[in-house]
């Protein structure tokens, strides 16, 4: 049996489902800037210390889809408390971590349950919001978190890490999930249960397919063969499972794939960029990593506010694509001032001028790209679509994290500030090329 929400519960629990996005986004970059003090503590070696960021995007991005369809079935309300309760009780095994081996494996436990909260959060969205205007209001909102996400764990790690300790990089989720655990049954609808069923072979080729993919992006290239091999397996076992894991249905909707497209892309442009800047700031002004934090927050700031205060509003008025083409655009103009990068840039005079732009962009596209794959999705279908969407953003960051980090390093072909700005400007050129596809493709697809 499904509750509806008063509508005096309904901005209170947005804010609730707000704040399980953010625990989930946050804890993908908030352990960069305190991996060395962490890789010193537990005795790390350099090789393997990338598992601590590892564990935790492998196990997010393989289970993604098998979490959307188990919280279609057991009531998404009931999904999301347990994916609080198990997300708050990992971090705090990863903050009293002995060893390298036990805080890798609360990584990837916490990777798990937030692979269960995202999608989880954005179907109880749709169930919180059905009038028009209210709903774009609230995907405007709750996009702004997600573009905000990645830089306010940049700058929360490093004022954790520089004030407390690295182990309080994770503590800091405890008493956030113990809060929201104990406001969900107060603030948030249920949605019926039904039973589950799950193909295992169907299952099986999605997860380790995900899995390989993910890896691929994190520099193990030779697992990209794997991955394909995987994934095309699982695409064709959907077509012939009774009861498959993605069901085909949900991709012949020309919107919904058109609004993927957008997602993927931009957030593949936002997260590479965000890691090229990091270099420009850090290696080429000598900003130390927290002033590195502050200075990425201004184009957060722009995406927050024209996700939230713009394009939300607007969605009730105007068609997805005349609001996500447009950003797109924006967004690679934003990447392309990036291109005139040089040794004696400024950040006032060249990055500070593209990240706002960039922002403004991103803002524009993020909101409308949401609300429309969602549009039209069945009530048992929504934590599976909503799944989708949280698939295409973790994987596009890591794709373009992998793929313009991987193109300024060849692109700079030496150690020299000359060459390493060079191969950043030809990183943030690949990006905007990559927008402006999308932009021809989302557009294309979503139609008038």
């Amino acid at each position: 049996m499904t509750t509806t929400p008063a509508r005096t519960t309904r901005w209170p629990g947005f804010a609730l489902l707000c704040t399980a996005q953010l625990m989930v986004l946050l804890d993908t970059t908030i352990v960069n800037i305190a991996l060395p003090a962490a890789q010193h503590d537990l005795g790390l070696s350099d090789t393997d210390r990338h598992w601590i960021v590892t564990a935790y995007l492998l196990a997010f991005g393989a289970l993604l889809l098998p979490a959307g369809r188990i919280s279609d079935a057991i009531g998404r309300r009931r999904a999301l408390l347990i994916g609080v309760l198990g997300f708050g009780l990992a971090s705090a095994a990863g903050g009293a971590a002995l060893n390298g081996g036990l805080l890798i494996g609360a990584r990837a436990a916490q990777g798990a349950f937030a692979a269960l909260l995202a999608p989880t959060a954005m179907a109880l969205l749709t169930a919180l919001f059905t009038d028009p205007v209210e709903r774009g209001r609230a995907f405007g909102r709750f996009s702004a978190v997600v573009g905000a996400g990645g830089a306010a764990g940049l700058l929360a790690g490093g004022l954790l890490t520089a004030a407390l300790d690295w182990r309080w990089c994770l503590y800091v989720n405890v008493p956030i999930a113990a809060v929201a655990a104990a406001l969900i049954p107060a603030l948030l609808p249920e949605t019926p249960s039904h039973r589950l069923r799950l193909d295992p072979l169907s299952t099986a080729l999605g997860v380790t397919g995900a899995a390989a993919l993910v890896y691929a992006t994190t520099g193990r290239l030779l697992w990209l063969a794997p991955a394909a091999v995987l994934l095309g397996a699982f695409a064709l076992r959907q077509v012939k499972s009774a009861n498959p894991l993605l069901p085909p249905r949900l991709l012949t909707d020309r919107r919904r794939l058109g609004s993927l497209t957008a997602i993927t892309t931009t957030m593949a442009a936002m997260f590479g960029t965000m890691l090229v800047l990091t270099y420009q700031l850090q290696e080429v002004l000598g900003f130390d990593p927290l002033r590195t934090g502050l200075a990425i927050l201004p184009g957060t700031a722009v995406t927050v506010l024209t996700a939230s205060q713009i394009s939300g509003r607007l969605m009730a008025k105007l068609s997805p694509r005349l609001l996500i083409v447009p950003g797109m655009l924006v967004t690679a103009a934003g990447l392309a001032l990036l291109t005139q990068l040089t040794p004696d840039s400024t950040y006032a005079g060249a990055i500070l001028p593209a990240q706002l732009v960039f922002g403004l962009g991103t803002g524009l596209v993020m909101s409308p790209s949401m609300s429309a794959a969602l549009t039209g999705a069945a009530p048992a279908d929504t934590g599976t679509v909503s799944a989708l969407l949280s698939t295409a953003q973790q994987l596009g960051g890591s794709i373009g994290i992998a793929v313009l980090n991987g193109i300024a390093t060849v692109a700079a072909g030496g150690a020299t500030l000359a060459a390493q700005v060079h191969g950043h400007a030809i990183a943030a050129a690949v990006a905007a090329g990559l927008m402006l596809a999308g932009a021809l493709l989302s557009g294309l697809l979503l139609g008038r």
